[in-house]
């Protein structure tokens, strides 16, 4: 365990696993306008649907109080593989932290998230994450 989770992953280690594990779940946990505005993981190649379970709710940022429940529902038996991406690799380790809480044994942060750091311009996209890193995604 790393910081009360079952620790961090980099994109590809995620989407080996989400590749070779057939009960392993992809959960984005960034907010809706996210979702439908900056694009999310594309995992129909392998069979699989990524899980939009936002951790906060958009345009207050409060935390979405049916996170858990929706998890739950998602992955019912608590050593599901369960990877949580976001932005950039910090809501996702709350979300990590949250459901590891509730019994999960193998809830991972995906390192740098979705669109990863921020450049030296300030701008996001160029370093790090699943986008950077050549994984499929589409727009929203």
């Amino acid at each position: 365990m790393s910081d009360g989770y079952a620790g961090d992953v980099t994109p590809k280690q995620a989407w080996d696993m989400l590749t070779s594990n057939a009960s392993a779940q992809l959960v984005d946990v960034r907010t809706i306008p996210e979702f439908n505005f900056v694009g999310v993981p594309d995992l129909s190649g392998i069979g699989k649907k990524c899980h939009g379970i936002p951790w906060k709710n958009f345009p207050v940022m409060n935390e979405n109080p049916d996170f858990t429940d929706a998890v739950e529902i998602l992955a019912p038996e608590r050593d599901t593989p369960l990877l949580f991406l976001c932005r950039s690799g910090v809501r996702s380790i709350s979300a990590a932290q949250a459901i590891t809480a509730r019994g999960y044994s193998k809830a991972y942060n995906v390192l740098c998230g979705f669109e990863g750091d921020k450049d030296a311009a300030g701008h996001r996209g160029t370093v790090g994450g699943w986008k950077v890193d050549g994984l499929p995604w589409k727009q929203g």
